[in-house]
């Protein structure tokens, strides 16, 4: 019996156990984002065909989730947008986890922290969000208040509001946040 007989798997898997949240910096990073954007909203949820770009992209600020392999970003695994809309006023849209990674490491609250936080260190005074009706209670639990109702290409939306005191400025986007992956055990 040879050496390689002994080997049953050689291929090694790694799963990520933190991830690095913060503004997309390289083009890789935001090519991901937008590929993830078109697998969740276009392809997952129907609500787009072909691609869920528009207007908005060309102002916004793309934030991204990544996985990190051995300490570096290694996939764009969530993302979330936000602009400006008027001078103190600021709006995240598009928010977007990887079905594979939705129940890891929080990576839709920690985006969701880094948009308003973000928008907080630049001015705004106002945050706002029409978010899916099904992710209401998620919004709510991270101290957002529901403040309407409406329907977007035919889903049931709310629009929401953060309480800024759960949301100090963040001042430095590059570095950002990172998640610890939940045990498996």
């Amino acid at each position: 019996m040879s050496c390689i007989d002994d080997v049953v798997d050689p291929v090694v898997h790694y799963a990520p156990v933190e991830f690095l949240v913060r503004e997309a910096a390289q083009r890789w990073e935001r090519d991901e984002a937008h590929a993830l954007r078109r697998a969740v909203f276009c392809i997952e949820q129907g609500l787009f065909v072909g691609d869920d770009r528009d207007a908005i992209d060309e102002r916004a600020q793309l934030l991204v989730a990544m996985s990190c392999i051995g300490g570096m970003p290694d996939q764009v695994v969530g993302t979330v947008r936000i602009h400006q809309a008027s001078p103190g006023v600021w709006w995240g849209s598009r928010l977007a986890v990887h079905a594979a990674f939705r129940s890891q490491g929080h990576l839709g609250a920690t985006l969701i922290r880094l948009a308003v936080t973000r928008a907080h260190a630049q001015g705004a005074h106002t945050f706002m969000a029409h978010v899916q009706a099904q992710n209401e209670a998620l919004f709510h639990k991270l101290h957002w208040r529901t403040t309407g109702t409406l329907a977007i290409h035919g889903r049931p939306h709310v629009e929401m509001q953060p309480d800024f005191a759960h949301y100090p400025p963040c001042h430095d986007p590059v570095s950002g946040f990172v998640s610890r992956a939940r045990s498996r055990a």
